[in-house]
């Protein structure tokens, strides 16, 4: 993708993040349009997703707060308590208000790229696995989800939303109530097949 708004897009990027956050965006960028083109996605949208999911990822505290006050964007008690999850608010925020881009799909995918929500849309679910499984990532089990990524979407979905969940527990944080019912939904949709 060489059009002019993708390149300005990386010259905002360049600006706003750090080399090792820039190049997980380039990588997730790359992943989710692998997905999309596997499971039947719109590809520039999901590239395009991929690409600026953490432009507010390097903000500080007090810019996300700026962001939170200027988008008119109210925090939920886990949420307070979860600073790791306020770039996919803000970031979305950026999206619609800096940025001008007003595609509903890709401003909710950027959203719940972290906690992911029930009734996800393709394009917020291929992001949310391809932040997860981009060729940057070297987590345990990422080569599990990698495998189950290829196989299916829904299975891998599960596979990250159980992964989360479990971590958050031995963590002993908070875990957002998007996910848990994203997770359920998911299991049942399975159980139901």
């Amino acid at each position: 993708m060489n059009n002019p708004d993708i390149e300005n897009y990386k010259e905002i990027l360049r600006e706003r993040l750090n080399d090792h956050r820039y190049y997980h965006s380039l990588c997730v960028a790359d992943e989710a349009k692998r997905l999309a083109h596997l499971y039947g996605g719109n590809a520039e949208k999901c590239y395009l997703a991929g690409l600026l999911h953490d432009i507010t990822k390097n903000s500080d505290r007090q810019e996300h707060l700026h962001f939170f006050e200027t988008f008119g964007i109210m925090l939920s008690d886990v949420e307070k308590n979860a600073e790791k999850l306020w770039h996919a608010m803000s970031g979305s925020g950026y999206l619609k208000h800096v940025l001008k881009i007003d595609d509903e799909e890709i401003l909710d995918a950027v959203r719940y790229h972290t906690t992911a929500k029930a009734n996800m849309s393709l394009t917020a679910k291929i992001l949310y696995l391809a932040d997860f499984t981009s060729k940057d990532r070297d987590y345990t089990d990422v080569n599990v989800i990698r495998a189950l990524v290829d196989k299916s979407l829904d299975e891998a979905f599960i596979y990250a939303l159980k992964y989360s969940i479990i971590d958050l527990t031995e963590h002993s944080k908070a875990i957002h109530p998007d996910t848990v019912e994203a997770f359920n939904q998911s299991v049942l949709k399975l159980e139901a097949i």
